[in-house]
């Protein structure tokens, strides 16, 4: 659960903007999406090492953007 502190004379635009704030740094939508459909962990491992092999040949430059 999200705790916002406000104070008693602070509008409520500044007190929903840091509701947003606070609600994108936890994370909190991606989790959610991520739960949606379970992936296997080999599926989620093969993953990351196909973004990793992609990064280091960014990094080699063998792919141009």
């Amino acid at each position: 659960m999200l705790i916002i502190d406000s104070k008693d004379c602070e509008n409520i635009d500044k007190a929903l903007k840091k509701y947003k704030k606070k609600f994108e740094k936890a994370k909190v939508l991606v989790q959610l999406r991520g739960r949606q459909s379970y992936t296997k962990p080999s599926v989620k491992r093969r993953g990351e090492v196909l973004k990793a092999i992609y990064k280091q040949q960014l990094a080699s430059g063998k792919f141009e953007l």
